[in-house]
């Protein structure tokens, strides 16, 4: 096969999701029948990066966005990480084989569908059709929890609730939310644009210029009951307007990079699935990543008292989704019917992703 057809699968892959639209990838094309992918983690400067696992997260995600986009084009995948690889600069060798007497992927034609909805949703039903639908995305390896009840939906919003005001009075996720989010626009190729946020525009505009400086963040928030607005927008209300918020929990241990790249595997399939069958996606890892913090023992605020807040709405969530302490967890989100969002994050341009000779790599992660 051609450079060309190698570059349409890429071009599709590239629209497979990550932690606020952060890419953490890089391509490298041998030939046209390989591929390297040269990973990397936002945890040098991202709260929500514990240890690289959002991003390997985001890695695996990526993986199966390319198996199924390679489909489209009669190509197998399969991959192997690079032995000489680093948690935190993994490298994927990714081989091509054609061709293959097979159609594309059911999930195909869905790849760029898929975006996340921050708005409410509404709250009808899932069907057994949908639910069941969605259980055999996640394979054998995999449980999910749906949690969709009236009263669940009530606790997970306030579980939401008070996980937002960490996150909204943390100097250190301050100064995540300063750097991802793109104002004044629909769409952004490498940020959360603002129309995609989920507030609206009043809100947004005292945001972009309280979010301009820590002190003002905090006098807002000390004294203005600053995340009251954004807390009802971005949260509460949306955890009670939707069809069911879900668990996804491995059968096994999260052990290691691998582990987590598998779960990204998994984690894509279901929210494919879940466009697939016209339904709107919002991921909700703040819980899980502070039970990640939590689990490890490791603090993530210079802020006294933050990191104890954390551990005790880790206890709430374990509590509210029926798991153990020490139970695996790899993705928690919402799934509701609504209609395409008007404003969604978009993605580099595939020239921008590629090293070559006139992009080394150094230069272009």
């Amino acid at each position: 096969m051609t450079r060309d057809i190698t570059l349409r699968i890429l071009d599709l892959a590239r629209w497979a999701p990550s932690g606020d639209n952060t890419q953490p990838w890089r391509f490298e094309i041998i030939s046209d029948n390989e591929i390297m992918i040269h990973g990397c983690d936002t945890r040098s400067w991202c709260l929500y990066d514990f240890d690289g696992h959002a991003s390997h997260i985001a890695h695996g995600a990526l993986l199966e966005t390319l198996r199924i986009a390679a489909s489209g084009f009669g190509a197998q995948t399969s991959w192997t990480l690079n032995p000489n690889s680093t948690d935190k600069e993994p490298i994927y060798k990714v081989q091509l084989v054609y061709p293959i007497e097979k159609s594309a992927d059911p999930l195909f034609s869905f790849i760029e569908q898929r975006t996340v909805q921050r708005r409410v949703m509404g709250t009808k039903p899932l069907t057994a059709i949908q639910r069941n639908a969605l259980t055999a995305a996640a394979g054998k390896d995999y449980e999910l929890r749906f949690f969709d009840s009236l009263g669940d939906r009530f606790r997970v919003a306030k579980l939401l609730w008070a996980n937002a005001r960490i996150r909204l009075t943390c100097p250190e996720a301050f100064e995540v939310h300063r750097q991802i989010i793109e104002w004044g626009v629909r769409y952004s190729k490498d940020l959360i644009p603002e129309q995609a946020v989920g507030v609206d525009p009043m809100t947004a505009r005292l945001m972009q210029w309280v979010m301009q400086d820590w002190k003002r963040v905090d006098f807002f928030n000390r004294y203005l009951f600053g995340t009251i607005l954004p807390r009802i927008q971005l949260d509460f209300l949306p955890a009670l307007q939707c069809s069911s918020h879900i668990l996804l929990r491995p059968k096994s241990s999260l052990e290691g990079l691998i582990d987590y790249v598998n779960a990204g595997i998994v984690m894509q399939r279901v929210w494919l699935t879940a466009t697939a069958l016209g339904l709107h996606l919002q991921p909700q890892m703040t819980p899980v990543i502070f039970r990640w913090y939590t689990q490890a023992g490791k603090k993530f605020s210079a802020l006294a008292g933050v990191d104890q807040q954390a551990k005790v709405l880790t206890t709430r969530f374990d509590s509210l989704v029926q798991t153990q302490s020490d139970d695996p967890i790899a993705f928690f989100c919402r799934v509701g019917h609504s209609k395409t969002p008007a404003s969604r994050s978009l993605r580099k341009d595939i020239g921008d992703l590629l090293i070559s000779d006139e992009f080394p790599r150094e230069e272009k992660l």
